[in-house]
Parts: structure tokens; sequence; C-alpha cells
């Protein structure tokens, strides 16, 4: 008893529990925001958002300079050295308004050509563009906000801005969608994140009174070059991720079906759900506390709390939906989709092997490891490309899974020997 009582007052276990009611809310309202355009808009409609959310994925890494995780990382660093934090701060925000009036500006002139190429050459929804451009710094403002409240250990505000956003999201977007249709789906995903911004300038001006370190005499064109070993890790990510994805996508369509890839895009948004309570864990606990860590022992401290804190609620929780996939399919979606129920042995293994190297491939953020991160990235977006196309030749779309399977186990392989030096760290090291 005293030992479960040590784990429950634990900061890690307190920061857990109310980060999986911040993502239970996200997922349920994901799910009912999901349900609401299906229910107003239709089939159409539902394909034309999500062609919105993945475009508004990439705006989020090039308004931001793919600084995210970089701010993170130097708040941790600098939080009590005033005047280095003053200047990174500075230089950051200052970057990142520059990007946001370029970013802006090539949003609103083009307009439809945008249109055009995110919604299937339709033109009229260039007005979405239009709103984006002048939306764009409390969108990029929130997100930057964000991450400064992370990088400084502000874990409990942070989720709480996730809860009410949510809350207060799924609201607005069903109102939205309820008097405008699909007008209001489009128009929902880019204003809430957006009034958000207010709530998170609320919790920095605590800190920093009028966001007084944002000012030109601060600006340090020197810090530049650290920082944007973070755009390149980002970069990386955001552009091979959806080439890779979609030509996996293209090959189920063309070797099997159009119905199966959809089994197989089902299969990654129900992942995509649960992977939520770790990535958004790692972000909030584990990067300021890695970017913090100075040796080895202190590192592998941080790696030894993931491991024996979230991984065997994964593999319990993977077992759980193992038994629960026919009820799960047919909650989420409807009996139509019951075939995908036979590939998830292959998507929990993987996931179970992405579960285990998430912490790894933090590492490489919360210690600029730009070139270990960017050839490891490349190697597994080159393993599951090669992987997938030759399964699915042969097993079809269970091919595709058993190519992510594949994929994960070889990246937690390479991550395992890369920092084995961390990993079996012993004190004197």
């Amino acid at each position: 008893m005293n030992f479960i009582k040590r784990i429950l007052k634990t900061q890690l276990f307190q920061i857990s529990l109310l980060n999986s009611v911040s993502i239970l809310l996200r997922v349920v309202g994901g799910l009912l925001a999901s349900k609401m355009i299906a229910l107003f808009v239709g089939p159409a409609g539902m394909a034309l958002a999500g062609n919105l959310r993945n475009f508004l994925g990439g705006v989020d890494v090039f308004s931001t300079l793919g600084l995210q995780n970089g701010i993170i990382k130097y708040t941790a660093d600098n939080e009590d050295n005033k005047e280095r934090l003053q200047r990174i701060l500075a230089t950051v925000c200052i970057s990142i308004l520059a990007a946001i009036l370029i970013l802006s500006i090539v949003l609103l002139l083009p307009a439809s050509r945008w249109s055009g190429l995110v919604f299937n050459n339709d033109i009229q929804f260039a007005w979405v563009f239009k709103v984006l451009a002048f939306a764009l710094p409390l969108y990029t403002g929130n997100l930057v906000f964000v991450s400064l409240l992370n990088g400084l250990g502000k874990f409990k505000q942070v989720i709480y801005l996730n809860i009410w956003g949510n809350a207060i999201g799924v609201l607005f977007s069903a109102v939205l969608i309820w008097k405008m249709g699909l007008n209001g789906a489009l128009l929902g995903l880019i204003i809430y994140p957006a009034l958000m911004f207010f709530f998170s300038l609320y919790y920095v001006h605590l800190r920093f009174p009028y966001l007084s370190f944002i000012k030109l005499k601060y600006f340090d064109p020197t810090l530049l070059k650290g920082l944007f070993s973070y755009s390149a890790m980002s970069v990386v990510t955001a552009v091979l991720g959806p080439i890779i994805y979609i030509n996996i996508r293209t090959k189920i369509s063309q070797t099997v079906s159009a119905n199966d890839a959809g089994y197989w895009e089902s299969l990654n948004r129900i992942a995509s759900f649960y992977l939520m309570f770790a990535s958004t864990l790692l972000t909030l606990y584990f990067l300021p506390k890695l970017s913090v860590a100075k040796t080895n022992i202190d590192t592998r401290r941080v790696f030894l709390s993931y491991y024996r804190g979230i991984v065997p609620l994964y593999a319990v929780g993977f077992f759980i939906i193992y038994l629960l996939r026919f009820f799960i399919v047919k909650l989420l979606f409807s009996e139509a989709f019951l075939p995908m129920a036979n590939f998830f042995v292959w998507q929990l293994v993987g996931d179970f092997f992405k579960i285990c190297s998430l912490i790894l491939g933090y590492e490489f953020f919360a210690k600029k490891m730009t070139r270990a991160f960017i050839a490891t990235e490349i190697l597994s977006f080159c393993v599951l490309y090669l992987s997938s196309n030759l399964l699915i030749a042969k097993y079809g779309t269970e091919g595709a899974v058993m190519a992510h399977a594949f994929t994960y186990f070889v990246y937690f392989s390479v991550l395992i020997i890369y920092f084995r030096r961390k990993i079996n760290a012993k004190i004197g090291d």
C-alpha cells in the first residue's frame, strides 16, 4: 500500500492523470466533431475537412519555423538565466513574426490556387486561405506560447489550456457546422485554435508581463544557427511523412481496392487517438526533463521513468484493444469496416515498438542532435516505403500494416544501438 501511495503522489503520476483527462476530452471531441461533419455535411465534406487538417499540419511547421521543440529545449535550459532567456525568446518571436508575415502573403495573394490544390481543383474555398492568412498571427502565437509554457515546466497550465481549448473548440465547431455546414466545419478548424491564443497569452503574461521579452534590442542573430537545427528536424518529417503515406494509400487503392485503403486509413486514425497520450506526455513532461539532463546517468533516469511508468500501461492497453477490436470498429465506424479488425495485431505490434522508441527519439530534440535525427528519420521512411511496397504486393492491405510493424522494430533497434551508452549508463559515466 505504501508503494502505491508513493506512486500516486509522484509528479509523473499526477501529470499523467491530468493529461489523460485532457487527451480523453480531445479524443471524444474529435469523434463528436467527426460525427457532426458526417451528419450535417456528409462523406465528401469529411474528406475536404481532412484535406484542410493535413494542410494546417504543414502550416504549423512553417509558420513556427519548426521551432516548437527548440523553444521547449532552450527555455528549459535557460529558465534561470534571465538575460539569455530574453535574448532567446526575442530572437524566436521576432523570427517567427517575420515568417508569419511572409506566409500570410503567400496564402492571401494566390488563395484561389491554394483552394484548387487542397480541395481537388475547387476554387470556391479561396476564402478559407484568406481567413487563415489573417488568423495566422493568433494561430501561430498560440503554438509558440504553449511551447514556452512547456519549457517553463508549467505542465498543469498547459493541460488546463488543452482541456478548455478542446471543450470550447468542440462547442464552437458544432455551432458553426450546425449553422454553416461545410463552411462552418472548415472555419472551425482555423478559428478555434486562433481563439486559444488569448488563453495562452494570459498564462505567459503572468510570467512575462506585457510580453516584455519581445524587444528588438534583445534580438540575437547568433542564436539562429542553433535554433534552426530544430527547423531542419521538423521540416524533414513534415515533408517526407505526407509523401510516404500518400504513396502507401495510393498503392493499396491500386493493388487491392479503395475500400481497403479506407480500412488502412481508419486503423491509423484509431492509432492516432491512443498515441496522443504518449506524444503529449512526452512533449509536456519528458522533453523538458531530457533537456535539463546533463549526464548520461541523468538521461538514463528519465528513460527508466518512461519505460517503467508508461510502456507497461500501453502494453496492457494494447492487449485490451486487441481483445475488443471488433467492438471498437463497430463503435467508431460501422460493420462495413469489420475487415480492418484482421489487421489490428500488426498495427499494435508496430505501435508498441513505436511507443518504446518515442522517448529515445525525443532525446534527439532534447540534445539538438540534428544530423542523427535526420539520418534515422530518413532511414525509417525508406524502410517504410520499401517494405510497404514489397509487402502490399504480396499480402495486400495487411502488408502495409506488417510494414508498419517491421519499420518500428528496425527504428527501435537502431535507436537502442545508438543510445546504448546512455541506456546502460552507471554512476560515474
